[in-house]
C-alpha cells in the first residue's frame, strides 16, 4: 500500500481489520513525520520540509577469531 501524506510517500503492507485506520511508527518514521498529542496532528518535520531525513545507525561486525 502505498501512503501519502502532504509531500511524502512511503510503501507499507497492510492488514484489513474491521474499518480503523492504524499508521505504525516505520511509516512515519520513514516518511519523517511528527506527532503533536497536545493539537492531534500529524505534521511534516520542521526540521527537514522539503526532503525527509533519517538517523542511520552503525553497528560494528565482528571478524569472529
Amino acid at each position: 500500500v502505498q501512503v501519502r501524506f502532504e509531500n511524502r510517500s512511503c510503501f507499507v503492507g497492510a492488514f484489513v481489520l474491521g474499518d480503523s485506520v492504524l499508521l505504525g511508527s516505520i511509516p512515519l518514521e520513514d516518511m519523517d513525520l511528527v506527532l503533536n498529542p497536545r493539537l492531534e496532528q500529524v505534521t511534516v518535520n520542521p526540521q527537514s520540509p522539503n526532503i525527509p531525513s533519517a538517523v542511520v545507525m552503525r553497528t560494528a561486525m565482528g571478524t569472529g577469531a
